[in-house]
């Protein structure tokens, strides 16, 4: 059951698709306080015993009791454990306990979600204006009130087949011949990808909607050419438009007013990637639309897929801040001992970037409503996102577009997925990928991943192995690197054997994980689970972090220690090991239910089937276009009759209700012995 109430005039965000009238009742679970000054906040009086789900693209671990969290959209690579805000803002939260509870504060500004960390059993939630609505979602378990939070805010965007290929990317491949040298590399090596990333470098003078002609000159041919391999490319945009006479999508931002403005009507100017820039006033239905025809240009020379970026929206500088920092330095007593100058005066120049100061001085157009911006900043990236889902749908009505983001607010998950930003080569970030997977998934963010190896820093062999052997189940599989890095392409690292061996994995399991991701976007469920969630009534399950629930069929316990030649796995019932050494290579070993400590080499996978549960696997290849799905071996843990629907359709048209979309696999008693049943060929069975 959800109730919905109302503070204050609050924007509307989209946020919730349900229609939910407004209550008439006292607000529910939350002791309502309004401050001295005005502010309205609530509390929230926790048991020992309580976990606290949610929060989506969040810092620290799945349970979030501990700390406080700001949701503000932030434009940071450095998630070390004091940072309270990431570049999400999913102000979901769901307390689990003797009662389940589920808590959605639609606010686009910044809350503050203070989980113990004040006062060790109480929750603040502290919004910073007081405009918003509160929903509150009663239900029998923590996955009741997930799956009705989903039902409320809309089916998730549901990407294409090809999308969940492996996908390679570093900023930045500079030219066509780079971009060759790696598709060919790949191949040479036998190692299976479906995808290369253009970043900035590929734009002239980084200006969206352009294509450098010194550098691919030949872009539109070059887009074929790598699609006649399997390969497609996938272009960055970036949020900021370059100013500059005579650049087409600079004139008409500036001629239909579609740039957000300061408060005296000028356009807000800020220096990113470009140089100085304007930003498009995503917020404004009529902007929106403009900016999101332009993606026709690329579209029209081939391209299937983007990447929104800087989409904050991240500032390297204002002039206001540039001026305020050298007016600093002018009046600076450069003979001073005072103590603390120094840090002053670093502060001073490091605080140049993404100024709150800045966030407060430029204003939206909301179709007629003016609003300042950091009363709305948690919207931007995601109505950039909307900007280019909408337009897709009259640009490529019948076809599926890759689409994700860096900065996201709950709704954008039904025109896009994201990516979790600029991490870092750290093990810390191997397990906060682990952690933070669970979460996205409660707030629609299915298409999701993080950057494989490591965006900044420079990764280890063994870091990539094991980063890629937790990728290979998320739907979002991309190794991302930053220049300036140790390259960090599957070939980049001596012997390729293990890092072929894996990603093969990935391409036999692409029809199980696929289906398992569009089975959860069309049913409002989740794909990557809590372990909690399959087993509610085990109390030890409920304190577990590390392993994860991949579909109906398995469980995965990923190894993110630096040298560890395994770990200790706690199972909630029976089950089988399944150890990949490549997609064909495998051993298994039934293991009871309890704590297990499993030895897993660095080119090795441990997979977990459940009991009564089966795993389709086709043959690997080189690309998705090129799997083969007519035949398919299948593993079970069973003795007894079983059945899995596999759900298929051709990975890219939007026919997603169609029932011919089904394909059954069963396990039958036949003649007296358990045999396997289905439309497609079964070219092994393997019962344990």
């Amino acid at each position: 059951m959800v109730k919905k109430y109302i503070y204050g005039n609050p924007i509307e965000t989209n946020a919730v698709v349900e229609e939910i009238e407004l209550s008439q009742d006292p607000i529910q679970y939350l002791n309502e306080i309004t401050t001295t000054d005005g502010q309205i906040l609530f509390t929230y009086l926790m048991a020992d015993d309580d976990i606290v789900y949610g929060l989506g693209e969040a810092n620290r671990g799945l349970n979030k009791r501990g700390y406080i969290y700001e949701s503000f959209c932030t434009d940071d690579p450095n998630h070390t454990e004091e940072k309270r805000s990431l570049y999400g803002a999913h102000n979901f939260i769901v307390i689990s306990g003797m009662i389940s509870v589920g808590i959605f504060v639609d606010a686009p500004s910044k809350v503050t979600f203070d989980i113990g960390y004040t006062a060790e059993n109480m929750i603040k939630i502290i919004p910073s204006d007081n405009n918003f609505k509160v929903y509150i979602i009663e239900g029998k378990s923590a996955y009741d009130i997930v799956k009705q939070f989903r039902q409320m805010i809309g089916r998730s965007y549901m990407a294409p087949r090809w999308a969940f290929g492996f996908q390679q990317s570093r900023w930045s491949y500079g030219n066509e011949d780079e971009v060759r040298e790696v598709v060919k590399t790949y191949r040479e090596n036998n190692i299976p990808l479906d995808a290369v990333y253009l970043d900035i470098d590929y734009m002239d003078s980084y200006k969206d909607f352009t294509v450098s002609e010194e550098r691919f000159p030949n872009f539109k041919e070059f887009v074929e050419e790598m699609r006649q391999q399997g390969i497609r490319l996938v272009p960055i945009i970036d949020a900021g438009v370059k100013i500059e006479n005579g650049y087409d999508v600079y004139e008409e931002g500036r001629q239909y007013q579609f740039f957000c403005k300061r408060a005296d009507g000028s356009d807000f100017a800020a220096g990113v990637w470009p140089g100085r820039t304007h930003f498009p006033d995503f917020l404004n239905s009529n902007a929106r639309k403009w900016f999101g025809s332009k993606y026709k240009v690329l579209l029209d020379s081939g391209i299937e897929g983007f990447w929104n970026d800087m989409n904050e929206p991240a500032m390297f500088f204002t002039n206001e801040g540039i001026a305020e920092a050298v007016d600093y330095l002018r009046n600076f007593d450069f003979n001073t001992n005072e103590p603390g100058k120094f840090f002053e005066l670093k502060d001073q120049f490091n605080g140049l970037a993404n100024r709150q100061k800045d966030y407060e001085s430029f204003y939206h157009n909301m179709d007629g409503n003016i609003v300042r911006h950091d009363t709305v900043h948690n919207l931007y990236g995601y109505h950039m996102t909307r900007a280019a889902g909408e337009a897709f749908d009259t640009l490529a009505p019948d076809k599926r577009i890759l689409m994700f983001s860096r900065s996201s607010y709950i709704g954008m998950h039904r025109y896009g997925g994201i990516w979790t930003g600029d991490n870092q080569s750290w093990w810390s970030h191997l397990l906060l990928n682990i952690k933070m997977m669970p979460s996205l998934n409660m707030c629609g963010f299915l298409y999701s991943g993080a950057d494989l190896g490591g965006f900044g820093s420079h990764c280890t062999r063994d870091l990539m192995l094991r980063w890629l052997a937790f990728g290979i189940f998320t739907p979002l599989m991309r190794n991302h690197s930053a220049i300036g890095t140790r390259r960090q392409e599957c070939y980049s690292f001596g012997d390729t054997d293990a890092f072929k061996n894996i990603i093969s994995i990935r391409y036999s399991l692409i029809p199980y994980l696929y289906s398992e991701y569009m089975k959860a976007c069309l049913n409002n469920d989740m794909m990557i689970k809590p372990v909690s969630f399959e087993y509610p009534a085990d109390n030890f399950a409920r304190s577990i972090e590390d392993q994860l629930m991949i579909g109906e069929s398995i469980m995965i316990a990923p190894i993110y220690t630096q040298n560890a030649p395994g770990r200790y796995v706690y199972l909630p019932e029976d089950m089988l090991l399944v150890l990949f050494k490549s997609s064909s290579q495998r051993r298994y070993q039934i293991l009871k239910k309890g704590m297990h400590y499993i030895s897993a080499a660095v080119d090795e996978v441990p997979v977990f089937i459940r009991r009564n549960k089966l795993l389709p696997l086709c043959r690997t290849s080189e690309c998705t276009d090129r799997m083969d799905t007519s035949m398919f071996e299948i593993i079970a843990y069973t003795d007894e009759s079983i059945e899995y629907e596999m759900y298929e359709d051709d990975g890219i048209s939007k026919d997603y209700d169609n029932p011919n979309n089904k394909v059954s696999f069963a396990i039958r008693e036949i003649g007296g012995n358990l045999g396997a049943v289905s439309s497609k060929t079964i070219v092994k069975l393997s019962l344990f």
